[in-house]
């Protein structure tokens, strides 16, 4: 860009990257002192870089997902059909959205993530401009989901008290709905800063916002449900505002100078990137919840629907903790290959499979531990715990894979290789593992442990297994090479002019 690289963006680069200081493209000076470094300092330096990220990111994330259990706690104490009402609003509209727009926000990880590596730091804020424009866009274009949500919940088979009201609440939530659109290009920016503790305090001054406006809302007002959405639509927009005034009024002077008309360049190129990103994401997203659907097909769905339910939302706790290592993957292997380091980025996913694999051990072996009374958290019901308890296995067995697969394909988006991960996805759980669990538990008769048995040995183990052979068998070096590329060619005004970086 023909800029010359100023003392304070060294300064910065040293204390976020320390072993990523040139800005060309091969091994640099030094890399040798390195291989000879003992493998334990090597270990616990890639630890504390990690764990920088993947601390806050835990916190934030589990902040995030308990805004949504204390709305729907608030609005459980109005009554059976608002507590529903809201589920159903936020569990399946807004998420059948939340996990596209979530995906299309990964796109940052590569960029920001290589372009920081490289030393570009005034393009992160261009990308993330773009980013905005692109999400903002398709969140209009996902709109009819809320505006016909009733009728989707009753084409979905549920009584129509319970999907009039959600249709309700649904158009209620439409702000929160925009506020993805901002949110998510800001964490990932952020993110490949390493600036990951503001995103943590700023996740919790969202939460306690939350719960003073809930009860504000519901008790104090006497809005109802309509009190309870508004209050999730305020608290995450309180997380826009918290972090957009962070990154733009000097929290980030490298990377943010402000709008610029270059965001509105290359927006065609930035969509299928950001599609590639959000069809890998959602497409996981999407798997888990057309196995609760699937459920309510079966004999005594009501029992199998709890137990399922109970188990998914332990899982579902647990999933922060990998989903926090898929962002701090992304963020290590993105930078370090955008400095020009493949044998770092290597290493990098070396050590951070490794530790989000012994924890996942670890709640694997709790959960078989106490496999007969994991489900006294959320019922004293006897039928309830029995049937948990029958499903014990496959929940320590889908928490020991997810301790992999979200790292793996955090390894994918750290890389630019989304649209491939795409694929996969698409074949490992649609073509595969969608129709083995319905054989299994409709055919065979097997029930709820067929169903979510063959989607998870069929589509989850299966496509962690094939992620695992295409990361062993990367040239990490050659992955460099294509990220020094990829941050030149997007670092134009015009990235649609140049050819596409080859994977």
């Amino acid at each position: 860009m023909g800029a010359v690289i100023r003392r304070d963006d060294e300064e910065l680069h040293q204390s976020l990257l320390p072993e990523s200081t040139t800005p060309d493209f091969g091994l640099k000076p030094g890399a040798e002192d390195q291989d000879h470094r003992s493998l334990a300092s090597r270990v616990w330096i890639e630890t504390r870089k990690l764990w920088r990220i993947v601390g806050p990111a835990i916190f934030s994330r589990v902040v995030s997902y308990s805004m949504n259990i204390i709305t729907q706690a608030f609005a459980g104490h109005l009554g059976d059909v608002e507590l529903a009402a809201i589920s159903f609003a936020n569990t399946v509209i807004v998420g059948f959205n939340f996990g596209l727009l979530l995906g299309m926000g990964s796109a940052l990880e590569t960029l920001c993530g290589q372009a920081f590596g490289a030393k570009r730091y005034r393009m992160l804020g261009i990308y993330l401009q773009r980013s905005w424009i692109v999400l903002f866009c398709c969140c209009f274009l996902l709109l009819p989901v809320y505006v016909f949500a009733a009728q989707i919940l009753k084409l979905l088979g549920q009584p129509d008290d319970v999907a009039e009201l959600s249709g309700v609440v649904a158009c209620w939530l439409i702000p929160l709905h925009f506020s993805f659109a901002f949110q998510f290009p800001l964490q990932r920016f952020l993110q490949s800063q390493l600036k990951n503790s503001v995103i943590a305090w700023v996740s919790l001054a969202g939460l306690l916002v939350n719960v003073l406006t809930s009860w504000l809302f519901v008790y104090v007002f006497d809005f109802g449900v309509v009190g309870a959405a508004i209050s999730l639509d305020i608290s995450w927009w309180v997380l826009v505002f918290g972090l957009y005034g962070y990154a733009a009024y000097g929290g980030c002077p490298l990377t943010w100078s402000g709008f610029s008309m270059e965001a509105f360049q290359g927006l065609w190129e930035f969509l299928k990137l950001s599609a590639a990103s959000g069809v890998m994401l959602c497409l996981e997203n999407w798997y888990y919840r057309i196995l609760i659907l699937m459920t309510g097909y079966l004999q005594n769905a009501t029992l199998a629907v709890d137990a399922l339910s109970v188990c998914m939302s332990i899982n579902g706790w647990e999933l922060m903790i990998p989903l926090a290592f898929f962002a701090g993957t992304g963020v290590r292997v993105a930078n370090e290959l955008g400095a020009g380091n493949g044998k770092a980025a290597r290493f990098a996913t070396i050590v951070s499979v490794t530790q989000s694999s012994i924890i996942g051990l670890f709640f694997c072996v709790l959960i078989m531990l106490l496999h007969d009374k994991i489900a006294y958290i959320f019922t004293t019901s006897a039928d309830v715990l029995e049937a948990v308890d029958n499903l014990s296995l496959l929940l320590a067995v889908t928490i020991l894979l997810n301790s992999v697969q979200p790292v793996l394909s955090g390894v994918a988006v750290g890389s630019g290789w989304q649209a491939w991960v795409a694929y996969i996805n698409l074949g490992c759980y649609y073509v595969v593992g969608l129709p083995l669990g319905i054989v299994l538990g409709l055919v065979f008769d097997l029930g709820v442990k067929g169903i979510w048995g063959g989607m998870i040995f069929g589509g989850t183990a299966i496509q962690t297994m094939i992620l695992a052979i295409i990361t062993i068998r990367s040239d990490w070096e050659k992955e460099a090479e294509k990220a020094g590329v990829r941050v030149n060619r997007w670092s134009s005004p015009n990235p649609d002019d140049h050819s596409e970086v080859q994977d």
